[in-house]
Protein backbone atom coordinates (compact mmCIF):
# COMPACT_ATOMS: atom_id res chain seq x y z
CA UNK A 1 0.00 0.00 0.00
CA UNK A 2 1.49 3.34 -0.62
CA UNK A 3 2.12 6.33 1.47
CA UNK A 4 -0.57 8.46 0.29
CA UNK A 5 -2.90 9.89 3.36
CA UNK A 6 -4.96 7.41 5.08
CA UNK A 7 -8.41 7.49 7.08
CA UNK A 8 -8.60 4.46 9.37
CA UNK A 9 -10.74 3.03 12.57
CA UNK A 10 -8.27 2.30 15.62
CA UNK A 11 -10.35 0.03 17.87
CA UNK A 12 -9.40 -0.92 21.48
CA UNK A 13 -10.68 -3.18 24.59
CA UNK A 14 -8.75 -3.06 27.11
CA UNK A 15 -8.48 -4.88 30.46
CA UNK A 16 -10.74 -1.80 32.17
CA UNK A 17 -13.72 -3.80 30.59
CA UNK A 18 -15.63 -0.11 30.42
CA UNK A 19 -16.40 -0.27 26.66
CA UNK A 20 -15.10 -0.58 22.67
CA UNK A 21 -13.03 3.03 22.30
CA UNK A 22 -13.13 3.99 18.27
CA UNK A 23 -10.47 6.68 16.72
CA UNK A 24 -10.90 7.25 13.62
CA UNK A 25 -7.29 9.13 12.49
CA UNK A 26 -6.07 10.20 9.39
CA UNK A 27 -2.45 9.48 8.31
CA UNK A 28 -0.28 11.99 6.00
CA UNK A 29 2.95 9.13 7.21
CA UNK A 30 3.55 7.01 10.21
CA UNK A 31 4.66 10.47 12.63
CA UNK A 32 1.80 12.47 10.85
CA UNK A 33 -1.83 11.28 12.59
CA UNK A 34 -4.74 13.66 13.18
CA UNK A 35 -7.84 12.67 15.20
CA UNK A 36 -10.74 13.27 13.52
CA UNK A 37 -13.25 11.61 15.98
CA UNK A 38 -13.20 9.79 19.05
CA UNK A 39 -16.26 7.63 20.94
CA UNK A 40 -16.85 5.08 23.13
CA UNK A 41 -19.10 2.81 22.72
CA UNK A 42 -20.12 1.34 26.25
CA UNK A 43 -21.03 -1.81 27.50
CA UNK A 44 -23.24 -2.80 29.02
CA UNK A 45 -23.23 -4.80 32.23
CA UNK A 46 -24.69 -8.23 30.55
CA UNK A 47 -21.75 -7.39 28.15
CA UNK A 48 -18.98 -7.24 30.79
CA UNK A 49 -20.61 -10.37 32.87
CA UNK A 50 -20.07 -12.50 29.88
CA UNK A 51 -16.52 -11.04 29.43
CA UNK A 52 -15.48 -11.61 33.25
CA UNK A 53 -17.16 -15.13 32.71
CA UNK A 54 -14.82 -15.91 29.36
CA UNK A 55 -11.91 -14.72 31.78
CA UNK A 56 -12.77 -17.49 34.53
CA UNK A 57 -13.04 -20.11 31.79
CA UNK A 58 -16.34 -21.34 29.99
CA UNK A 59 -17.51 -23.97 27.85
CA UNK A 60 -16.09 -23.31 23.97
CA UNK A 61 -19.40 -22.18 22.56
CA UNK A 62 -19.62 -19.32 25.03
CA UNK A 63 -15.85 -18.17 23.70
CA UNK A 64 -17.06 -19.00 20.06
CA UNK A 65 -20.03 -16.45 20.80
CA UNK A 66 -18.56 -14.22 22.31
CA UNK A 67 -15.71 -13.68 19.50
CA UNK A 68 -18.50 -13.02 17.00
CA UNK A 69 -19.90 -10.70 19.72
CA UNK A 70 -17.09 -8.79 20.28
CA UNK A 71 -16.93 -7.71 16.64
CA UNK A 72 -20.72 -6.66 16.56
CA UNK A 73 -19.65 -4.25 19.18
CA UNK A 74 -16.81 -3.17 17.30
CA UNK A 75 -18.83 -2.45 14.10
CA UNK A 76 -21.51 -0.65 16.31
CA UNK A 77 -18.46 1.46 17.54
CA UNK A 78 -16.77 2.36 13.93
CA UNK A 79 -20.36 3.21 12.96
CA UNK A 80 -20.88 5.57 15.86
CA UNK A 81 -17.49 7.02 15.24
CA UNK A 82 -18.06 7.76 11.71
CA UNK A 83 -21.25 9.58 12.16
CA UNK A 84 -19.30 11.48 14.68
CA UNK A 85 -16.85 12.61 11.96
CA UNK A 86 -19.17 13.11 9.58
CA UNK A 87 -17.57 10.06 7.32
CA UNK A 88 -19.26 8.43 4.31
CA UNK A 89 -18.03 4.32 4.95
CA UNK A 90 -17.09 4.89 1.59
CA UNK A 91 -14.39 6.97 2.36
CA UNK A 92 -12.66 4.78 4.99
CA UNK A 93 -9.46 2.92 3.98
CA UNK A 94 -9.01 0.35 6.82
CA UNK A 95 -9.98 -0.82 10.68
CA UNK A 96 -7.66 -2.11 13.11
CA UNK A 97 -8.69 -4.12 15.60
CA UNK A 98 -7.04 -4.67 18.67
CA UNK A 99 -10.00 -7.77 20.18
CA UNK A 100 -10.79 -8.35 24.14
CA UNK A 101 -7.57 -9.88 26.13
CA UNK A 102 -9.39 -13.07 27.22
CA UNK A 103 -5.68 -14.77 27.97
CA UNK A 104 -2.31 -13.07 28.03
CA UNK A 105 0.37 -15.76 29.11
CA UNK A 106 4.20 -14.94 27.19
CA UNK A 107 6.03 -16.23 25.69
CA UNK A 108 3.16 -18.87 25.03
CA UNK A 109 -0.01 -16.76 23.84
CA UNK A 110 -1.29 -13.64 24.03
CA UNK A 111 -5.21 -14.49 22.54
CA UNK A 112 -7.71 -11.82 21.71
CA UNK A 113 -11.67 -11.85 20.63
CA UNK A 114 -12.84 -10.28 17.78
CA UNK A 115 -13.53 -11.64 14.74
CA UNK A 116 -12.30 -9.65 11.60
CA UNK A 117 -14.55 -11.11 8.90
CA UNK A 118 -17.54 -9.27 10.51
CA UNK A 119 -16.10 -5.85 10.55
CA UNK A 120 -14.68 -6.76 7.14
CA UNK A 121 -17.98 -7.70 5.45
CA UNK A 122 -19.55 -4.66 7.28
CA UNK A 123 -17.67 -1.96 6.30
CA UNK A 124 -15.73 -3.63 2.94
CA UNK A 125 -12.20 -2.66 4.07
CA UNK A 126 -9.21 -4.25 5.14
CA UNK A 127 -9.38 -5.30 8.87
CA UNK A 128 -5.85 -5.86 10.32
CA UNK A 129 -6.09 -7.91 13.47
CA UNK A 130 -4.18 -10.45 15.80
CA UNK A 131 -1.70 -7.66 16.54
CA UNK A 132 0.53 -9.79 19.15
CA UNK A 133 0.49 -13.01 18.30
CA UNK A 134 3.58 -12.42 15.74
CA UNK A 135 5.92 -10.51 18.72
CA UNK A 136 4.85 -13.71 20.72
CA UNK A 137 6.08 -16.24 18.46
CA UNK A 138 9.08 -14.40 18.15
CA UNK A 139 9.77 -14.49 21.33
CA UNK A 140 8.16 -11.51 22.58
CA UNK A 141 5.94 -10.17 25.65
CA UNK A 142 3.31 -9.02 22.99
CA UNK A 143 2.50 -6.32 24.66
CA UNK A 144 2.99 -3.44 25.54
CA UNK A 145 2.17 -2.26 21.76
CA UNK A 146 1.09 1.29 22.23
CA UNK A 147 5.10 2.22 22.65
CA UNK A 148 5.84 2.54 18.84
CA UNK A 149 2.85 5.18 18.93
CA UNK A 150 4.60 7.07 22.33
CA UNK A 151 7.64 7.10 20.32
CA UNK A 152 6.50 8.06 16.81
CA UNK A 153 3.91 10.43 17.57
CA UNK A 154 3.80 11.81 21.74
CA UNK A 155 7.18 12.05 22.83
CA UNK A 156 9.02 15.57 23.41
CA UNK A 157 11.07 16.89 20.52
CA UNK A 158 13.18 18.26 22.21
CA UNK A 159 13.44 16.43 25.95
CA UNK A 160 12.89 12.96 27.64
CA UNK A 161 9.52 11.89 28.24
CA UNK A 162 7.43 9.08 30.14
CA UNK A 163 3.81 8.02 28.68
CA UNK A 164 1.99 6.54 31.44
CA UNK A 165 -1.18 4.81 30.82
CA UNK A 166 -3.15 3.72 33.04
CA UNK A 167 -5.66 1.16 31.99
CA UNK A 168 -7.13 -1.98 33.48
CA UNK A 169 -3.15 -2.32 33.98
CA UNK A 170 -0.48 0.48 33.88
CA UNK A 171 2.55 0.67 31.44
CA UNK A 172 4.69 3.36 30.66
CA UNK A 173 7.25 4.14 28.25
CA UNK A 174 10.31 6.36 28.28
CA UNK A 175 10.71 8.20 25.39
CA UNK A 176 14.41 10.24 24.66
CA UNK A 177 13.27 12.46 22.09
CA UNK A 178 10.05 12.16 19.38
CA UNK A 179 10.97 9.63 16.53
CA UNK A 180 13.94 8.24 18.11
CA UNK A 181 13.45 4.38 19.39
CA UNK A 182 16.95 4.41 20.52
CA UNK A 183 16.62 4.59 24.40
CA UNK A 184 12.91 3.99 24.54
CA UNK A 185 11.98 1.71 27.50
CA UNK A 186 8.80 -0.04 27.52
CA UNK A 187 6.88 -2.39 29.88
CA UNK A 188 4.03 -2.94 32.36
CA UNK A 189 4.56 -1.40 36.02
CA UNK A 190 1.64 -3.49 37.29
CA UNK A 191 -1.74 -3.01 37.88
CA UNK A 192 -3.90 0.43 37.35
CA UNK A 193 -7.66 0.37 37.60
CA UNK A 194 -8.53 -3.31 37.42
CA UNK A 195 -7.81 -4.22 41.13
CA UNK A 196 -9.37 -0.89 42.45
CA UNK A 197 -12.62 -1.39 40.80
CA UNK A 198 -13.08 -5.02 41.36
CA UNK A 199 -12.51 -4.44 45.04
CA UNK A 200 -15.12 -1.81 44.66
CA UNK A 201 -17.44 -3.53 43.38
CA UNK A 202 -16.94 -6.05 46.11
CA UNK A 203 -17.63 -3.27 48.73
CA UNK A 204 -20.74 -2.15 46.44
CA UNK A 205 -22.34 -4.66 44.68
CA UNK A 206 -24.30 -1.91 42.82
CA UNK A 207 -20.77 0.00 41.82
CA UNK A 208 -19.03 -1.32 38.19
CA UNK A 209 -15.91 1.10 39.28
CA UNK A 210 -15.23 2.96 42.06
CA UNK A 211 -16.77 5.81 40.13
CA UNK A 212 -15.10 9.34 41.23
CA UNK A 213 -12.97 7.45 43.39
CA UNK A 214 -15.73 8.00 46.33
CA UNK A 215 -15.16 4.83 47.73
CA UNK A 216 -11.36 5.24 48.10
CA UNK A 217 -12.11 8.47 49.44
CA UNK A 218 -13.81 6.67 52.45
CA UNK A 219 -10.59 3.97 53.42
CA UNK A 220 -7.14 4.15 54.72
CA UNK A 221 -4.56 1.87 53.30
CA UNK A 222 -3.45 -0.62 55.17
CA UNK A 223 0.42 -0.42 55.01
CA UNK A 224 1.14 -3.93 56.14
CA UNK A 225 -0.88 -5.12 53.45
CA UNK A 226 0.44 -2.85 50.79
CA UNK A 227 4.36 -4.14 52.27
CA UNK A 228 3.03 -7.69 51.39
CA UNK A 229 1.47 -6.78 48.19
CA UNK A 230 4.79 -4.79 46.77
CA UNK A 231 6.94 -7.91 47.53
CA UNK A 232 5.10 -9.67 44.67
CA UNK A 233 7.86 -10.70 42.35
CA UNK A 234 6.46 -8.88 39.47
CA UNK A 235 7.43 -5.68 40.13
CA UNK A 236 11.07 -6.05 41.12
CA UNK A 237 11.32 -7.82 37.48
CA UNK A 238 13.81 -6.06 34.95
CA UNK A 239 11.73 -4.80 31.61
CA UNK A 240 10.74 -6.11 29.36
CA UNK A 241 7.82 -7.25 31.16
CA UNK A 242 3.67 -7.43 30.80
CA UNK A 243 0.76 -8.91 32.99
CA UNK A 244 -2.63 -8.70 32.63
CA UNK A 245 -5.74 -9.78 34.36
CA UNK A 246 -4.25 -13.82 35.04
CA UNK A 247 -2.26 -12.23 37.62
CA UNK A 248 -4.08 -8.62 38.82
CA UNK A 249 -7.96 -9.38 38.05
CA UNK A 250 -10.64 -10.63 39.93
CA UNK A 251 -8.98 -12.81 42.23
CA UNK A 252 -6.19 -10.97 43.67
CA UNK A 253 -8.85 -8.07 44.15
CA UNK A 254 -10.80 -10.95 46.08
CA UNK A 255 -7.83 -11.82 48.39
CA UNK A 256 -7.12 -8.32 48.80
CA UNK A 257 -11.13 -8.11 49.81
CA UNK A 258 -10.38 -10.22 52.44
CA UNK A 259 -7.16 -9.46 54.12
CA UNK A 260 -8.86 -5.67 54.01
CA UNK A 261 -12.52 -5.20 53.82
CA UNK A 262 -14.47 -2.21 52.87
CA UNK A 263 -13.42 1.03 51.65
CA UNK A 264 -10.15 0.72 53.13
CA UNK A 265 -9.79 -2.25 50.51
CA UNK A 266 -9.80 0.07 47.96
CA UNK A 267 -7.66 2.87 49.43
CA UNK A 268 -5.04 -0.10 49.96
CA UNK A 269 -5.39 -0.96 45.86
CA UNK A 270 -5.34 2.42 44.72
CA UNK A 271 -1.81 2.83 46.71
CA UNK A 272 -1.05 0.02 45.66
CA UNK A 273 -1.08 1.45 41.83
CA UNK A 274 0.45 4.53 42.92
CA UNK A 275 3.37 3.44 44.67
CA UNK A 276 4.01 0.52 42.07
CA UNK A 277 4.20 3.15 39.12
CA UNK A 278 6.29 5.31 40.81
CA UNK A 279 9.13 2.68 42.02
CA UNK A 280 9.10 1.61 38.22
CA UNK A 281 9.59 5.20 37.46
CA UNK A 282 12.58 5.30 40.51
CA UNK A 283 14.34 1.86 39.23
CA UNK A 284 14.23 2.32 35.22
CA UNK A 285 13.60 5.69 34.41
CA UNK A 286 16.13 8.56 34.66
CA UNK A 287 15.30 11.10 37.34
CA UNK A 288 13.15 14.68 36.69
CA UNK A 289 11.92 13.05 33.17
CA UNK A 290 8.32 14.70 33.53
CA UNK A 291 5.55 12.09 33.23
CA UNK A 292 2.61 12.49 30.95
CA UNK A 293 -1.00 10.27 32.06
CA UNK A 294 -3.71 9.18 30.03
CA UNK A 295 -6.27 6.42 30.51
CA UNK A 296 -9.19 5.62 32.64
CA UNK A 297 -7.29 5.99 36.06
CA UNK A 298 -6.17 9.58 35.09
CA UNK A 299 -10.37 9.98 36.00
CA UNK A 300 -9.66 8.87 39.20
CA UNK A 301 -9.19 12.04 41.81
CA UNK A 302 -7.78 9.81 44.72
CA UNK A 303 -5.09 7.70 41.80
CA UNK A 304 -4.13 10.71 40.77
CA UNK A 305 -2.83 12.69 44.02
CA UNK A 306 -1.83 9.66 44.85
CA UNK A 307 0.38 9.40 42.36
CA UNK A 308 1.20 13.16 42.39
CA UNK A 309 2.31 13.20 45.97
CA UNK A 310 4.57 9.77 45.20
CA UNK A 311 5.82 11.47 41.68
CA UNK A 312 6.62 14.87 43.00
CA UNK A 313 8.35 13.34 46.10
CA UNK A 314 10.73 12.05 43.51
CA UNK A 315 11.18 15.49 41.83
CA UNK A 316 8.51 14.84 39.28
CA UNK A 317 5.99 16.29 37.21
CA UNK A 318 2.39 14.84 36.48
CA UNK A 319 0.82 16.01 33.28
CA UNK A 320 -2.38 15.04 31.54
CA UNK A 321 -2.31 13.62 27.96
CA UNK A 322 -5.37 16.03 27.37
CA UNK A 323 -3.32 19.20 27.64
CA UNK A 324 -0.57 18.26 24.97
CA UNK A 325 -2.36 16.25 22.19
CA UNK A 326 -6.36 15.20 22.48
CA UNK A 327 -8.49 13.25 25.05
CA UNK A 328 -6.33 10.62 26.34
CA UNK A 329 -9.11 8.29 26.27
CA UNK A 330 -8.05 8.40 22.81
CA UNK A 331 -4.46 7.45 22.92
CA UNK A 332 -4.62 3.40 22.73
CA UNK A 333 -7.37 4.00 19.73
CA UNK A 334 -5.02 5.90 18.25
CA UNK A 335 -2.01 3.89 18.51
CA UNK A 336 -3.79 0.71 17.29
CA UNK A 337 -4.58 2.40 14.10
CA UNK A 338 -1.52 3.70 13.64
CA UNK A 339 -0.21 -0.50 13.69
CA UNK A 340 -2.75 -1.31 11.34
CA UNK A 341 -1.91 1.71 9.07
CA UNK A 342 2.11 0.40 9.18
CA UNK A 343 1.37 -3.03 8.99
CA UNK A 344 -1.15 -2.64 6.10
CA UNK A 345 3.08 -0.73 4.59
CA UNK A 346 4.63 -3.61 5.52
CA UNK A 347 6.32 -1.92 8.57
CA UNK A 348 7.36 -3.51 11.69
CA UNK A 349 5.11 -2.27 14.68
CA UNK A 350 6.93 -3.89 17.45
CA UNK A 351 9.43 -1.84 19.88
CA UNK A 352 11.98 -4.45 20.36
CA UNK A 353 12.73 -2.91 23.21
CA UNK A 354 9.47 -3.17 24.54
CA UNK A 355 8.31 -6.59 24.26
CA UNK A 356 11.92 -8.17 23.93
CA UNK A 357 11.42 -10.08 20.40
CA UNK A 358 13.92 -11.28 18.48
CA UNK A 359 13.54 -8.36 16.41
CA UNK A 360 11.09 -5.89 14.27
CA UNK A 361 8.44 -7.54 12.88
CA UNK A 362 5.19 -6.91 11.25
CA UNK A 363 2.25 -7.26 13.61
CA UNK A 364 -1.14 -8.84 12.82
CA UNK A 365 -3.29 -10.49 10.14
CA UNK A 366 -5.06 -8.80 7.61
CA UNK A 367 -8.72 -9.91 6.98
CA UNK A 368 -9.04 -8.54 2.75
CA UNK A 369 -11.60 -6.28 2.04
Amino acid sequence: MSDRPSLGVGLMSGTSLDGMDAALVRFAGPTQAELVAFVTRPYSGEERAAIRAALAGGPPREFARLHVRVAEWAADAVARVLVAGGTDPAGLGFIALHGQTIWHEPPLVSWQLGEPAVLAERFGVSVVSNFRARDVAAGGQGAPLVPLADVLLFGAPDAPRVLLNLGGMANLTYVERRGREEGALAFDTGPGVAVIDAVARLVDGAAEFDRDGAIAARGTPDEAVLRDLLADPFFALPPPKSTGRERFGDAYARALHARVPGPDGVATAVELTARSIADALARWVPPGVEVVGSGGGMHHPGLVAALERRLAAAGRRLRRFDELFFSGDAKEAVAFALLGYLTLRGRPGNLVSATGARGPRVLGSVTPA
